[in-house]
């Protein structure tokens, strides 16, 4: 962590503060921060600002409960701007949604570019809720029922290969993947953390 002294706040005493989803990787919004509101944040692990508008400090969430549990904060090189991980519980942007800023398109390149999307739709919709969503009901209901799911799923993949069906294999694996990736997120277990073990393991 780092401390207020590091930073070079303007001459309006303030430094913008970039907040990011630590497991998904998700830009969630930009604000800004005073020395108090830095000083606090990193006191009690959660997301404080200053607002411009109201002259004032601010708990994230202290209204809605969507606080930002912070992991880490870091400046960058010219300690003029903050990076704020964080474990959102709760959409982040005050328009209720995940992240305050609108989805880019997609970037075809990348054999693996749909195992990014799912892990930032799943934390888009365990943060929003969206009615009629099944990844929300399974938030919803919880580790049981998910785990539950992640278990029936596993089976379904083992009786798909048994039967040399590479579609229905395709679809269960999918299946599988999905409900893990809804797991991980419960758990607030970044994918990062399971590709470290695979990279340590291969070394």
């Amino acid at each position: 962590m780092i401390h207020p002294d590091d930073i070079q706040f303007d001459e309006k005493g303030l430094v913008p503060a970039i907040l990011q989803d630590a497991a998904s990787k998700e830009v969630l919004t930009l604000a800004y921060m005073n020395r108090e509101a830095l000083a606090l944040t990193l006191k009690t692990k959660e997301a404080w600002f200053y607002s411009r508008s109201r002259n004032q400090l601010w708990h994230k969430g202290e209204t809605s409960g969507n606080v930002q549990k912070v992991v880490s904060v870091q400046t960058d090189c010219d300690r003029d701007a903050i990076l704020v991980k964080v474990l959102p519980e709760g959409p982040a942007c005050h328009q209720g949604t995940y992240s305050c800023f609108k989805e880019q398109p997609e970037d075809t390149a990348g054999r693996f570019q749909m195992i990014n999307k799912l892990e930032s739709v799943i934390a888009k919709k365990e943060a929003e809720r969206p009615e009629g969503s099944y990844t929300a009901y399974l938030f919803d209901k919880g580790l049981d029922k998910i785990l539950k799911k992640v278990g029936e799923e596993a089976s379904e993949v083992i009786i798909a290969a048994k039967n040399r069906s590479a579609e229905e294999l395709s679809n269960e694996t999918a299946d599988l993947l999905y409900h893990l990736f809804v797991l991980l997120r419960e758990q607030k277990l970044p994918l990062d953390e399971v590709l470290r073990v695979l990279k340590d393991r291969n070394q």
